[in-house]
């Protein structure tokens, strides 16, 4: 660096002597008078003072005077002065060279400062715009050191959050001191900063409260600019704290919504089929004189309402599984044929006075997916169809292969979705507002099955035309190998 250093003034010494030199030779070619050349050497001076800084132009000054006094003053040729003119003429062009180099000089450092500034507000302004873009909090928190780094051209940055205790950088490793440093700070003790590390420190406070502590290397920024990025970092840093509380609010209350929803639904689906069975019970055990047919009559209320009640508790089971995130996905080689006529047998009590056509793109070739679940997929749509269609109405099953998903539908003829319901059959208990059959159903079937299918890595939707029909469609992944061995 020394050598360096050297090599650089001994460059800029010969570069002035060179300028003076030429221009000398110029002035004295072309026969100029002393006023021409001091206004000459004068210009020379400025524009060194101007380019390259007070010292050059202060050697450019020095040799300039001496030029002038052996070439243009009296007596021609040496440095002594003939009279008070000349002495008068030399001492003014002195002044003047040392007064413009240090105009000069203050104009390039503004300048230079102003170039500077503006750069600071380009970088703070990226800075933020970069904040503005990312939309979680924590991906931007463990970004920042990197983006800090990126933006303002620097060796290393290192963050630390306080109430996260955890360290981020933009290179691989902190120096321990500079942790320990860090850490202090943050919890606003006096920390001692290290003297083997050129890192500058930052305390992140907001109000008065420290949230953390900033780092970079080396300490090339200016004060307001330091001053700027830690107050961003640290508002980024109280963003997240107050991010993570909402969140944390926001499910604890959309969890006890779900909860009294749940309870709310529940309480009245139950008590529907139980108020019926114990009205049932109590006349079947108190009526005298009942003849074997209303006897008969009772007794099916009494098992249809039972029925009622253990699919309603299956699914809230179901639920409950799938909230618990317990549901996992075996893949089994399936025949898609087979496992729709198995869904179709298992729903003969609900698909009972329904004509079922199943129709499978060939060839049926197996493909692994989780029979069971899609098992229970099919049987909560077959059902729905069964319950919001007419006794004799067509339910149709398919499936095919497309775009690397395994597909299935069932569709009815049925009086169809209206279409404000349709864009929420989806949604835990919405159980409908509009249409013939509004209100009915527990509202968790449908739930169920989108659930089913997203743990599945598949997906549903649904289709319909008021007073034709509804069509819901399905899909897995096909995986048409063992995936233990595919590929």
């Amino acid at each position: 660096m020394n050598a360096r250093l050297l090599s650089g003034t001994v460059l800029r010494w010969f570069v002035a002597t060179l300028m003076t030199a030429l221009t000398t030779t110029a002035l004295v070619g072309v026969g100029a008078n002393s006023t021409a050349a001091g206004m000459v050497f004068l210009v020379l001076v400025v524009w060194s003072a101007t380019q390259a800084g007070i010292w050059l132009s202060l050697i450019v000054a020095v040799l300039s005077a001496l030029s002038f006094d052996y070439f243009f003053l009296q007596p021609y040729h040496t440095l002594r002065l003939a009279g008070g003119q000349e002495w008068v003429a030399m001492i003014s062009f002195v002044a003047c060279c040392l007064v413009v180099s240090r105009v000069a000089e203050r104009a390039r450092r503004q300048t230079r400062q102003a170039e500077q500034r503006r750069e600071d507000v380009e970088r703070l302004y990226e800075l933020s715009q970069e904040m503005m873009l990312h939309e979680e909090a924590d991906g931007l928190i463990r970004d920042l050191p990197r983006l800090i780094h990126r933006i303002f051209a620097l060796e290393a940055v290192a963050l630390y959050v306080w109430d996260q205790d955890q360290y981020y950088a933009s290179s691989a490793e902190i120096p321990l001191s500079v942790q320990a440093s860090m850490r202090s700070m943050a919890r606003g003790l006096s920390p001692t900063v290290p003297t083997k590390t050129d890192f500058y420190l930052t305390t992140l406070m907001l109000g008065m409260r420290p949230v953390g502590a900033l780092g970079w290397r080396p300490a090339q920024l200016s004060r307001e600019v330091s001053t700027a990025v830690s107050a961003q970092v640290a508002i980024v840093l109280a963003r997240a704290a107050a991010l993570e509380a909402s969140a944390r609010m926001e499910a604890a209350r959309e969890a006890e919504r779900l909860r009294a929803a749940l309870i709310d639904s529940l309480t009245h689906e139950l008590r529907t089929p139980l108020t019926s069975i114990r009205a049932a019970a109590t006349t079947l055990l108190e009526a005298e004189g009942l003849d074997e047919a209303g006897r008969l009559d009772l007794v099916t209320i009494v098992d249809e309402e039972a029925a009622r009640l253990d699919l309603l508790i299956g699914e809230a089971v179901e639920m409950a599984e799938i909230d618990a995130q317990v549901v996992q996905v075996h893949l089994a080689p399936h025949h898609p044929r087979a496992v729709l006529e198995q869904a179709a047998e298992e729903s003969r009590a609900a698909l009972a006075g329904h004509r079922v056509a199943i129709a499978v793109e060939e060839p049926d070739e197996p493909a692994w997916f989780d029979g069971h679940l899609l098992g229970r997929v099919l049987r909560h749509l077959l059902e729905n169809a069964a319950t919001y269609t007419q006794a004799g109405s067509r339910i149709g099953l398919s499936s095919r292969r497309a775009e690397a998903r395994l597909e299935f539908c069932v569709e009815d003829n049925g009086p169809g979705i209206d279409a404000l319901d349709l864009p929420l059959i989806f949604d835990k208990f919405y159980r409908g507002k509009k249409g013939p059959h509004a209100g009915k159903g527990s509202g968790m079937g449908l739930a169920i099955t989108r659930a089913i299918l997203a743990v599945h890595g598949g997906g549903i939707e649904a289709v319909s035309v008021p007073g034709q029909g509804a069509r819901f469609r399905f899909w897995v992944p096909l995986v048409e190998k063992e995936p233990g061995r595919a590929g």
